[in-house]
Protein backbone atom coordinates (compact mmCIF):
# COMPACT_ATOMS: atom_id res chain seq x y z
CA UNK A 1 0.00 0.00 0.00
CA UNK A 2 1.23 3.63 -1.14
CA UNK A 3 1.85 6.34 1.73
CA UNK A 4 -1.21 8.63 0.60
CA UNK A 5 -3.64 5.45 0.71
CA UNK A 6 -1.46 4.51 4.54
CA UNK A 7 -2.67 8.24 5.58
CA UNK A 8 -5.90 7.86 4.25
CA UNK A 9 -6.55 4.83 6.37
CA UNK A 10 -4.90 6.75 9.44
CA UNK A 11 -7.46 9.58 9.11
CA UNK A 12 -10.55 7.32 8.51
CA UNK A 13 -12.12 8.84 11.57
CA UNK A 14 -11.74 12.12 11.88
CA UNK A 15 -14.68 12.28 9.61
CA UNK A 16 -16.95 10.29 11.50
CA UNK A 17 -19.63 12.59 13.86
CA UNK A 18 -18.24 10.94 17.36
CA UNK A 19 -14.70 11.86 16.76
CA UNK A 20 -13.57 14.68 18.56
CA UNK A 21 -9.79 14.04 19.00
CA UNK A 22 -7.38 16.44 20.90
CA UNK A 23 -9.42 18.40 23.78
CA UNK A 24 -8.86 21.99 21.56
CA UNK A 25 -11.73 20.16 18.86
CA UNK A 26 -14.31 20.45 21.84
CA UNK A 27 -15.84 23.07 20.58
CA UNK A 28 -15.22 22.45 16.44
CA UNK A 29 -18.03 22.58 14.04
CA UNK A 30 -19.55 18.70 13.80
CA UNK A 31 -20.62 19.98 9.64
CA UNK A 32 -19.22 17.46 7.10
CA UNK A 33 -16.96 20.66 5.55
CA UNK A 34 -15.22 20.71 8.39
CA UNK A 35 -14.54 17.40 8.69
CA UNK A 36 -13.56 17.16 5.01
CA UNK A 37 -11.43 20.41 5.86
CA UNK A 38 -9.91 19.09 8.68
CA UNK A 39 -8.89 15.28 7.05
CA UNK A 40 -7.30 17.37 3.93
CA UNK A 41 -5.27 19.25 6.28
CA UNK A 42 -4.10 16.31 8.46
CA UNK A 43 -3.35 13.99 5.49
CA UNK A 44 -0.71 17.16 3.75
CA UNK A 45 1.12 17.29 6.90
CA UNK A 46 1.45 13.89 7.13
CA UNK A 47 2.56 13.53 3.82
CA UNK A 48 4.78 16.36 4.29
CA UNK A 49 6.15 14.31 7.46
CA UNK A 50 6.83 11.33 4.78
CA UNK A 51 8.41 13.19 1.62
CA UNK A 52 10.63 14.92 3.50
CA UNK A 53 11.20 12.12 6.72
CA UNK A 54 10.70 14.90 9.55
CA UNK A 55 10.29 12.72 11.85
CA UNK A 56 13.67 10.85 11.97
CA UNK A 57 15.20 10.93 14.95
CA UNK A 58 13.07 13.41 16.42
CA UNK A 59 11.96 13.33 19.62
CA UNK A 60 11.45 17.53 20.95
CA UNK A 61 9.73 19.98 18.78
CA UNK A 62 9.33 23.54 19.51
CA UNK A 63 6.77 25.19 17.98
CA UNK A 64 7.02 28.74 16.93
CA UNK A 65 3.46 30.18 17.90
CA UNK A 66 3.21 33.74 16.38
CA UNK A 67 -0.93 34.15 17.54
CA UNK A 68 -1.87 34.22 13.98
CA UNK A 69 -3.98 31.81 12.01
CA UNK A 70 -1.14 30.16 10.52
CA UNK A 71 0.80 28.79 13.52
CA UNK A 72 -2.32 27.96 15.68
CA UNK A 73 -3.53 26.08 12.56
CA UNK A 74 0.11 24.11 12.91
CA UNK A 75 -0.20 23.61 16.79
CA UNK A 76 -3.94 22.60 16.46
CA UNK A 77 -2.80 19.92 13.40
CA UNK A 78 0.29 18.16 15.36
CA UNK A 79 -2.01 18.03 18.56
CA UNK A 80 -4.36 15.89 16.49
CA UNK A 81 -1.80 13.97 15.18
CA UNK A 82 -0.04 13.11 18.17
CA UNK A 83 -3.70 12.44 20.20
CA UNK A 84 -4.63 9.79 17.23
CA UNK A 85 -0.57 8.24 17.98
CA UNK A 86 0.36 9.39 14.40
CA UNK A 87 3.53 11.66 15.72
CA UNK A 88 5.54 10.25 18.87
CA UNK A 89 7.24 13.33 19.44
CA UNK A 90 7.14 15.96 22.58
CA UNK A 91 5.88 19.52 21.75
CA UNK A 92 6.56 22.98 23.53
CA UNK A 93 4.72 25.29 22.16
CA UNK A 94 6.81 28.98 22.06
CA UNK A 95 5.96 32.67 21.24
CA UNK A 96 8.18 35.40 21.37
CA UNK A 97 6.54 38.08 22.79
CA UNK A 98 9.07 40.87 20.67
CA UNK A 99 7.83 44.27 23.05
CA UNK A 100 4.98 45.14 20.24
CA UNK A 101 2.98 48.06 21.78
CA UNK A 102 -0.61 47.22 22.61
CA UNK A 103 0.34 43.34 22.54
CA UNK A 104 -2.07 41.19 24.66
CA UNK A 105 -0.13 39.25 26.70
CA UNK A 106 -2.43 37.17 28.37
CA UNK A 107 -3.98 35.69 25.22
CA UNK A 108 -1.24 33.23 24.39
CA UNK A 109 -0.74 31.88 27.58
CA UNK A 110 -4.61 31.57 29.01
CA UNK A 111 -5.22 29.83 25.54
CA UNK A 112 -2.43 27.09 25.55
CA UNK A 113 -3.34 26.38 29.65
CA UNK A 114 -6.80 26.10 28.57
CA UNK A 115 -5.37 23.51 26.29
CA UNK A 116 -3.55 21.57 28.62
CA UNK A 117 -0.17 22.29 26.06
CA UNK A 118 3.54 22.94 27.86
CA UNK A 119 4.72 26.45 26.97
CA UNK A 120 7.22 29.00 27.38
CA UNK A 121 6.67 32.72 26.60
CA UNK A 122 10.04 34.64 26.32
CA UNK A 123 10.36 38.42 26.27
CA UNK A 124 12.95 40.45 24.14
CA UNK A 125 12.11 43.88 22.49
CA UNK A 126 13.47 43.29 19.17
CA UNK A 127 10.39 45.22 17.85
CA UNK A 128 12.73 48.25 19.39
CA UNK A 129 15.61 47.17 17.49
CA UNK A 130 14.16 46.67 13.92
CA UNK A 131 12.28 50.38 14.48
CA UNK A 132 15.83 51.88 14.94
CA UNK A 133 17.78 49.92 12.56
CA UNK A 134 15.24 50.23 9.44
CA UNK A 135 14.69 53.19 7.85
CA UNK A 136 11.56 55.51 7.52
CA UNK A 137 9.54 53.62 4.80
CA UNK A 138 11.56 50.33 4.26
CA UNK A 139 10.23 46.78 5.11
CA UNK A 140 10.59 45.68 8.68
CA UNK A 141 10.09 42.02 7.99
CA UNK A 142 14.13 41.06 6.91
CA UNK A 143 15.06 41.67 9.78
CA UNK A 144 12.48 40.97 12.51
CA UNK A 145 12.71 37.55 10.89
CA UNK A 146 16.37 37.32 11.24
CA UNK A 147 16.29 38.27 15.03
CA UNK A 148 13.00 36.37 15.70
CA UNK A 149 14.69 33.09 14.37
CA UNK A 150 17.96 34.10 16.30
CA UNK A 151 15.78 34.08 19.37
CA UNK A 152 14.09 30.75 18.65
CA UNK A 153 17.03 28.86 18.08
CA UNK A 154 18.19 29.81 21.31
CA UNK A 155 14.98 28.30 23.15
CA UNK A 156 15.01 25.49 21.24
CA UNK A 157 18.51 24.83 22.34
CA UNK A 158 17.70 25.33 25.77
CA UNK A 159 14.94 23.28 26.17
CA UNK A 160 16.53 20.43 24.31
CA UNK A 161 14.81 20.30 21.28
CA UNK A 162 15.68 18.72 17.92
CA UNK A 163 13.64 21.09 15.80
CA UNK A 164 12.07 24.01 15.61
CA UNK A 165 8.61 23.99 13.78
CA UNK A 166 6.98 26.80 11.70
CA UNK A 167 3.97 27.70 9.79
CA UNK A 168 4.61 28.31 6.53
CA UNK A 169 2.19 27.06 4.02
CA UNK A 170 2.03 26.59 0.35
CA UNK A 171 1.56 30.40 -0.27
CA UNK A 172 4.39 31.39 1.83
CA UNK A 173 6.99 28.82 0.03
CA UNK A 174 5.24 30.31 -3.49
CA UNK A 175 5.71 33.49 -2.84
CA UNK A 176 9.39 33.09 -1.87
CA UNK A 177 10.24 31.78 -4.93
CA UNK A 178 9.21 34.43 -6.53
CA UNK A 179 10.58 36.77 -4.79
CA UNK A 180 13.73 35.35 -5.29
CA UNK A 181 13.09 34.82 -8.67
CA UNK A 182 11.95 38.58 -9.53
CA UNK A 183 14.42 40.67 -6.92
CA UNK A 184 17.18 38.30 -6.46
CA UNK A 185 18.23 36.55 -9.71
CA UNK A 186 18.19 33.27 -8.16
CA UNK A 187 15.80 29.72 -7.71
CA UNK A 188 15.32 29.44 -4.13
CA UNK A 189 12.13 29.05 -1.94
CA UNK A 190 11.42 28.07 1.49
CA UNK A 191 12.82 24.29 1.65
CA UNK A 192 10.12 21.89 4.38
CA UNK A 193 13.21 20.65 6.25
CA UNK A 194 16.11 22.64 6.61
CA UNK A 195 19.21 22.18 8.94
CA UNK A 196 20.50 25.12 10.27
CA UNK A 197 23.78 26.74 10.12
CA UNK A 198 25.08 25.77 13.57
CA UNK A 199 24.01 22.04 12.11
CA UNK A 200 22.56 21.08 15.40
CA UNK A 201 18.88 22.11 14.97
CA UNK A 202 16.22 21.31 12.46
CA UNK A 203 13.83 23.65 10.70
CA UNK A 204 10.24 22.05 9.60
CA UNK A 205 7.28 23.23 7.56
CA UNK A 206 4.63 20.58 7.66
CA UNK A 207 2.21 22.89 5.97
CA UNK A 208 4.20 23.10 3.22
CA UNK A 209 1.23 21.49 1.26
CA UNK A 210 -1.11 23.18 2.97
CA UNK A 211 -3.50 25.78 1.24
CA UNK A 212 -3.26 29.39 3.20
CA UNK A 213 -7.06 29.20 2.55
CA UNK A 214 -7.84 26.37 3.95
CA UNK A 215 -6.10 27.41 7.08
CA UNK A 216 -7.97 30.30 6.97
CA UNK A 217 -11.20 28.57 6.77
CA UNK A 218 -9.58 26.14 9.50
CA UNK A 219 -8.83 28.78 11.90
CA UNK A 220 -12.34 30.66 11.56
CA UNK A 221 -14.13 27.34 12.31
CA UNK A 222 -12.01 26.98 15.35
CA UNK A 223 -11.76 30.40 16.40
CA UNK A 224 -8.73 30.53 17.93
CA UNK A 225 -7.69 34.02 19.29
CA UNK A 226 -6.08 35.59 16.56
CA UNK A 227 -3.37 38.09 17.30
CA UNK A 228 -2.69 40.81 14.25
CA UNK A 229 0.98 42.04 13.60
CA UNK A 230 1.58 45.49 14.58
CA UNK A 231 5.07 45.68 13.02
CA UNK A 232 5.45 44.21 9.66
CA UNK A 233 1.88 43.23 9.02
CA UNK A 234 0.88 47.10 9.46
CA UNK A 235 2.80 48.14 6.38
CA UNK A 236 1.84 48.29 3.07
CA UNK A 237 3.00 47.75 -0.33
CA UNK A 238 5.20 45.03 0.40
CA UNK A 239 7.12 42.60 -2.75
CA UNK A 240 5.11 39.86 -0.53
CA UNK A 241 2.18 41.28 -0.90
CA UNK A 242 2.80 41.87 -4.91
CA UNK A 243 3.90 37.81 -4.94
CA UNK A 244 0.53 37.48 -3.37
CA UNK A 245 -1.05 39.19 -5.18
CA UNK A 246 0.08 38.14 -9.01
CA UNK A 247 -0.36 34.51 -7.44
CA UNK A 248 -3.85 34.78 -6.73
CA UNK A 249 -4.57 36.84 -10.01
CA UNK A 250 -3.18 33.30 -11.63
CA UNK A 251 -5.35 31.12 -9.97
CA UNK A 252 -8.48 33.12 -10.59
CA UNK A 253 -7.48 32.97 -14.35
CA UNK A 254 -6.15 29.69 -14.10
CA UNK A 255 -7.20 27.75 -10.89
CA UNK A 256 -4.90 24.81 -10.07
CA UNK A 257 -1.57 27.01 -11.07
CA UNK A 258 -0.75 27.32 -7.22
CA UNK A 259 -0.30 23.12 -6.93
CA UNK A 260 1.49 22.69 -10.03
CA UNK A 261 4.01 25.43 -9.85
CA UNK A 262 4.34 23.61 -5.76
CA UNK A 263 4.92 20.24 -8.05
CA UNK A 264 7.23 21.92 -9.80
CA UNK A 265 9.43 22.81 -6.96
CA UNK A 266 10.17 19.26 -6.53
CA UNK A 267 10.56 17.92 -9.55
CA UNK A 268 13.77 20.06 -10.74
CA UNK A 269 15.76 19.09 -14.26
CA UNK A 270 19.56 20.87 -13.82
CA UNK A 271 20.36 19.99 -17.29
CA UNK A 272 17.94 22.21 -18.38
CA UNK A 273 18.42 24.98 -16.39
CA UNK A 274 21.68 27.49 -16.62
CA UNK A 275 23.37 26.63 -13.38
CA UNK A 276 27.31 25.08 -14.62
CA UNK A 277 27.56 24.35 -10.62
CA UNK A 278 24.49 22.25 -10.48
CA UNK A 279 25.28 20.37 -14.44
CA UNK A 280 28.58 19.59 -16.23
CA UNK A 281 27.42 20.98 -19.18
CA UNK A 282 31.26 21.24 -20.44
CA UNK A 283 31.43 17.07 -19.67
CA UNK A 284 28.75 16.82 -22.55
CA UNK A 285 30.17 15.43 -24.93
CA UNK A 286 28.89 14.04 -28.73
CA UNK A 287 28.76 10.00 -28.90
CA UNK A 288 30.96 8.97 -31.97
CA UNK A 289 29.14 7.43 -34.30
CA UNK A 290 32.12 4.40 -34.77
Amino acid sequence: MNIAANIADDLESVVSGDDIGHALFAGAPRSVSFNKLRKRLLRQVRQAFDDFDMLKGQKRWLVGLSGGKDSYGLLALLLDLKWRGLLPVELIACNLDQGQPNFPKHVLPDYLTSIGVRHRIEYRDTYSIVKEKVSEGATYCSLCSRLRRGNLYRIAREEGCDALVLGHHREDILETFFMNFFHGGRLASMPAKLLNDEGDLMVLRPLAYAAEDDLAKFAAAMQFPIIPCDLCGSQDGLQRNAMKDMLADIERRMPGRKDTMLRALAHVNPSHLLDPKLFDFSGLTVTDPS
